[in-house]
């Protein structure tokens, strides 16, 4: 069998690394990867006939010639090439994980370090075991600094990736009440995150801490670090004052700047990336350019207008935690007509039901607006209330909601991926 070196050497005189033969690029490697449902090998001819310089197999029968190369494991062979990758770059790498915000931040890091740098980062969210070796084998010569998000849903996942990425810096965005099924409950999650201060620890590098949150603080003891705070003197950026309504400003070295992004708990993804920027030495004046320049895109935090309706929209994903930041800053916006569309909550194993209630009992509690509830594990929470409204699916809710006239409204629309709540702003349309 070749060797990983050899495999790298053919890489490097490729364009890119695809997976996917709907993704091929003159000139690139194609790697089988076997799939629940398919086996990519099948498609290694189909690769070189799209302009695939070479193919990387697994199975045998299907070697076609010189251009074939024959591993043991295609995937294994996947994250081995990005570990030989992450070597010969030699870069910065930033390694950021966390349980909300992860992609926002990742996205803000990047906008504000590429006003200094060649900076590349995850796209999208490729951020599993096979994502972020796709991640590493993007970078090239020509970049100076990597960006890579890594999503965990178990125990062991993000100590793997980091020892494929080999971060030189991490940053962990919060420990939250996402992916409770595979992590066993939330100390599992603060366990299963905290994997990469272990090995940031392990291999004597650098911890972007936020001060405010003690979970950080007790887990980072013993890391090198680098901090920032709201109103803490002794961090290393001091954030003066935070506001938020809708979209966030933050004050710090003298500077006001004012996001396109909304709620409170926006807020620290926007101190990380300042405070990744002032260590990296970008002005803080670039800094400013360059969050005020973000708009969210992908239904993550969205502000929309539809007619004479204002919507938050943040329907990329939901779990408890960001379920609740959400609703609280929705509760102080203030607007005479307001609604929340909220879906149901995925991966929370047994502890779904009374997740679920616990929503429900906080919008009963704030009697703020109309609220409409959809999902089977909402559905499941039903209560008589005049503003509380419950379907068991988004077409029970659709039916519903297409006879409503809904003008001059503030809404806000969330839940998880699989809800696809993003379908109602064809009702408003």
């Amino acid at each position: 069998m070749i060797d990983i070196k050899s495999i790298h050497n053919y890489f490097l005189k490729c364009s890119s690394v695809a997976i996917d033969t709907r993704k091929i690029e003159p000139g690139s490697m194609f790697i089988a990867i076997k799939g629940d449902n398919f086996d990519a090998n099948t498609f290694a001819k189909e690769a070189l006939e799209k302009g695939a310089a070479y193919v990387v197999i697994d199975n045998a029968d299907y070697y076609i010639d010189d251009r074939t190369i024959l591993v043991e494991n295609s995937l294994e062979t996947l994250q081995e090439l990005a570990k030989a990758h992450r070597k010969y770059l030699d870069i910065p790498i930033i390694a950021l994980t966390g349980s909300n915000g992860k992609t926002t931040t990742k996205e803000l890091i990047h906008v504000v370090l590429s006003q200094k740098y060649n900076t590349k980062a995850t796209f999208g969210n490729l951020n599993n075991h096979i994502g972020v070796p796709l991640t590493l084998l993007s970078f090239n010569n020509d970049t100076e600094i990597g960006i890579v998000e890594m999503g965990a849903n178990h125990q062991k996942e993000i100590e793997f990736l980091c020892e494929i990425a080999k971060p030189d810096y991490g940053y962990i965005t919060n420990f939250g009440k996402a992916h409770l099924e595979g992590f066993g409950g939330v100390e599992g999650v603060i366990k299963g995150k905290s994997e990469m201060y272990t090995y940031l620890r392990n291999h004597s590098k650098t911890a972007f801490i936020n001060l405010n949150d003690p979970i950080q603080v007790e887990k980072t003891s013993g890391i090198n670090s680098f901090t920032f705070g709201l109103k803490i003197q002794n961090a290393d950026v001091i954030i003066d004052s935070i506001n938020a309504n809708p979209f966030v400003e933050i004050e710090t070295n003298n500077t006001k700047i004012t996001s396109h992004l909304i709620g409170l708990y926006n807020s620290n993804n926007i101190n990380a990336a300042i405070s990744i920027g002032i260590k990296f030495g970008v002005f803080i004046d670039d800094i400013k350019t360059a969050i005020e320049g973000f708009v969210p895109q992908n239904n993550r935090s969205q502000m929309l207008t539809v007619n004479s309706n204002e919507i938050i929209l943040d329907a990329y994903n939901a779990n408890p935690s960001s379920m609740v930041v959400a609703l609280e800053n929705f509760f102080q916006l203030e607007n005479k007509n307001k609604i929340a569309i909220l879906g149901d909550m995925f991966e929370l194993g047994e502890e779904s039901l009374a997740e679920h209630k616990s929503i429900v009992d906080l919008v009963v509690k704030n009697n703020s607006g109309i609220t409409y509830f959809i999902g089977k594990d909402f559905y499941s929470n039903k209560i008589q209330n005049e503003k509380c409204h419950f379907f068991m699916t988004f077409d029970d809710f659709s039916e519903h909601f297409v006879s409503i006239n809904i003008k001059n409204s503030l809404l806000l629309i969330k839940g998880s991926r699989g809800m696809a709540l993003e379908r109602t702003l064809q009702i408003l349309s």
